[in-house]
Formats: C-alpha cells, structure tokens, sequence
C-alpha cells in the first residue's frame, strides 16, 4: 500500500492529516454507482427534497462556518479574513441553488404555423445531464467545491469529486455536511487520487459532464481525452488588465487595486495583475500601490491580523522570484518587495513598467505581484492588454462614460469591471474564461444549465 497523502501546511509544512488514497477500483465501484443511479430516473431525489437538502446544508456550514474558514486557511493559505468571507459566499452559494432550481424552465415551440405543423403542441423542459466529474484547485477550498458540486446536486446529477491534493479537507467538509443534510452518499462522492485514476475518471464514457477548475495546460489536455458527447466547463487562468485613463479617480482605485492583486497573494484566476496607467497619472499610481503594499502583514494566515499568506507550494515561491528577477534584468523597476520571506511567503510587490515580452507581462504570476505601465494612447494600452492569450476579467477606471464603454467593448474579457478591481465576483453572475483562458460559463445558475439538458417533447392531437 502506498503512503498516504500527507496534509500539509503551506505556511510552515506542519502536518494536518493524513488521508488514504484511492485506486482504480474504488473509482470502479464509484462509478458504477453514479451511472446506475444516472440511467435510471426512477432513482431521482425528488425537487422538494433536493431543495431541503440544499438548505439544510446550506444551515449545517453556516452553523461551522468558522471552523471551516480556519480549516481552510490552514490546509489553503489564503488569510482567515478572506476564508471567513469565502465561507460566507459558500452559504449564501447553496441558498442560491436551491432558490435557482425553480429557474430550470423549457419553452414553448411556435406550432401551428404551417399546414405541416397544424394540430401539435411542443414545448421543451430540462433533465439533468448524468454524471459529472469534477475536478478541482486549491485556492478556494471550500467554495470551488461549492461550486461544482452543489449544481450538480441541485439538477439531479450524481457528481464524483475530485479535490486538490493540497487542499482536500475542505472538500471532505462540504460534502460531509450534504451526507448530514440527507444527500444519500451514493449521490456525491470524494475520489483521493493520483493523476492517473483521475484521468480514468474523466475520460470515462459513463461521465456525461466534466467540470475543471485548474491550469490550462491540464484542463486542455483533459478536454482532449474525453469520451464523445462528454460535456465540459472549463475555468483557467488569466493576466488581468487594467486600463486607468487619465481622468481615473486614483484615489479609490488605488485599494481596490490593491486588494485585488493581493488577495490570497494573487493567487486567484482575475487577480489585477497588469495595470495600464496613462502618462499622467502613472507615478501616482505606481507610488499609491507601493504603499499600500508595504503596508500589508505577510504571514501565518490562521493569524486574524495577517493580510498576505503563504503560496501554496515552496516551488511556486521559486518560480514568482525568478519571473520578478527576469523582469528586473530586462529593465523593470522593482519599486518595493521583489524578495521572499522566508520558504513559503513572498513579499507584496509592485514592478513598474516591465517589457511586454518577459513572464510577468505574458504569462498569469498566481502570485503577490502587480505590474504598472505607463501609456499615452489608450488605444495603445487595449491593443497591449489584448496581446496574450488569456481572456477572463478586466477593467477600466475613468470618469467618462464614454470612455468606459468605448474600453469595455475593445478589451478581450468575458466581463469587464467599470471603476472596480478585476477579481469582483458574485456566485449569481455568469464568470467565464474566454480563449485559452476557459470553455462554458460558471457561476451558480449557469452551471446549473450546463449540467442539464434540453429535451423538446411535441405532442399531436385533433384537439390542438
């Protein structure tokens, strides 16, 4: 037998616990379990019942919403500040797909239109898809999980889930708390698992649906192996821009932008990480984010007072050190942090005006780091905030209207913030890559649609 996978830490590397890995045949039984109950709609937990359910649990988190958010900041690293806030969203993310489920609606088909369609009635309603996969990261524990598996369990669908191994308690959490609010276990079930049983999973002809959360290079190459007509969503990463032109109120943007490159020290998929300042305002800028950066605690982040944690991984720190090195040789200048702290934490920093060819301007940090560059045109900056592969989120500050629009409609985004930080988020909104940077569209209700299916039923009658 294996070791088993080891809990550990990012802050110090303590150990939290210890947890058995499952093989290829517990995926076997797994399965086999979710598609009997897929194929057969007689096995259906009834709506009223799945809304009770989703509400009891939703209560059951609240009532330990604040052991979970110190268990998630431990096993996480993100600060139990934002873990308290990430359980309050999960809550109120379960309420949202019980009250959606009444929002699962068909349609009626025009008939009677032509001699041929004379004497019919067609109208559509949604079934729920079957079985989904999901597959999930590290860097929001406990509402990733929330957001992938509760659609599920909200439409019908039995979903396997499979946790980052670095984070997999929070999950364990969630889906205990459903097994307590009376989800039948059958109905959602935790796979531990190296890559290889998870592609096993994933690639399954049984799995009628595949949620990713995760790197692009590994939700791409998942999506490549899918069985046909396996449906998937995918949420990667991306290099967020912003655009401040040169009426921007610096004033309220500079915490905003503050907080949104530094949340969970940047690693979140929208983190501002590429702010276009225009000429004007750019000291301005560059100088308010230095300063609100070397104010923030950097630390454990099971401390109330920290404001920065760890990265998730000791490598991940080597990685953003050497991208903040590149750019510093190639001319950027390092207006403060730019150093580690220690093994597991990187120091807040603010990089002016690096070239657009190195990591740092090209590639997603996934780490404390914010660039500023200066602009004349704004035509210019877009066209320079468009030149990656990536589009998630994005934003614009200025005080015209006008302008925002203008921007709003030229920058590569699924959605763009007018003065606010590119990592806003609610759980009712649609959130979405686009390109390299996502497939279909998140969010608690949208995932809901994504799990179900159109099915039209026509019916013909002398009496139509």
């Amino acid at each position: 037998m294996p070791e088993p996978l080891k809990v550990l830490a990012p802050f110090d590397g303590h150990l939290i616990s210890e947890i058995e890995w499952d093989d290829a045949q517990k995926l076997e039984r797994i399965l086999s379990a979710a598609s009997r109950l897929a194929e057969n709609p007689d096995h259906a937990i009834p709506v009223p019942q799945r809304i009770e359910i989703l509400e009891r649990a939703a209560t059951l988190v609240e009532d330990q919403a604040e052991k979970f958010a110190r268990q998630a900041a431990e096993e996480g690293g993100k600060p139990l500040i934002d873990s308290r806030v990430e359980l309050d969203r999960a809550v109120q993310g379960i309420r949202e797909a019980a009250r959606s489920i009444s929002q699962l609606t068909g349609r009626e088909i025009p008939m009677n239109v032509t001699a041929s369609s004379m004497h019919r009635l067609a109208y559509t309603r949604r079934e729920p898809i079957g079985v989904v996969a999901a597959v999930s990261a590290f860097n929001h524990p406990f509402n990733l999980i929330v957001h992938q598996v509760i659609p599920a369990v909200a439409v019908g669908c039995p979903v396997i889930v499979k946790p980052a191994l670095t984070t997999p308690l929070s999950c364990f959490n969630l889906v205990n708390g459903l097994y307590e609010a009376g989800l039948p276990r059958e109905w959602c079930q935790v796979l531990v698992c190296d890559n290889s049983v998870s592609e096993k999973l994933v690639t399954d002809s049984r799995v009628a649906f595949f949620s990713f959360i995760g790197s692009a290079k590994v939700g791409w190459h998942l999506r490549s192996k899918l069985a046909p007509g396996t449906r998937c969503t995918l949420e990667h990463g991306g290099a967020a821009p912003v655009i401040m032109d040169e009426d921007a109120d610096v004033k309220d943007a500079l915490p905003l932008l503050a907080k949104g490159g530094f949340y969970h020290a940047g690693q979140v998929c929208v983190s501002v990480q590429r702010v276009f300042a225009h000429e004007s305002i750019v000291d301005a800028v560059a100088g308010g984010l230095t300063d609100l950066a070397q104010k923030l605690v950097v630390g454990d982040p099971t401390d109330a007072a920290t404001e920065v944690g760890p990265l998730i991984l000791e490598r991940e720190v080597d990685r953003v050190a050497e991208w903040v090195e590149e750019a510093r040789s190639a001319g950027a200048k390092v207006l403060t942090g730019g150093t580690k702290i220690g093994n597991t934490c990187y120091a807040p920093t603010v990089l002016l005006n690096p070239p657009d060819q190195v990591k740092v301007s090209r590639e997603e940090i996934f780490g404390p780091v914010v660039c500023v560059y200066a602009f004349k045109d704004r035509m210019d900056a877009i066209e320079r905030a468009n030149q990656i592969p990536y589009s998630f989120q994005a934003a614009v500050f200025t005080r015209n209207i006008d302008t925002a629009l203008d921007t709003a409609k030229r920058l590569h985004a699924a959605a763009v913030m007018v003065n606010d930080h590119t990592a806003f988020r609610v759980d009712w909104m649609p959130f979405a890559g686009r390109n390299t940077s996502g497939l279909g569209v998140g969010g608690i209700l949208p995932t809901m649609l994504e799990m179900t299916e159109e099915k039209m039923i026509v019916l013909r009658s002398p009496g139509i």
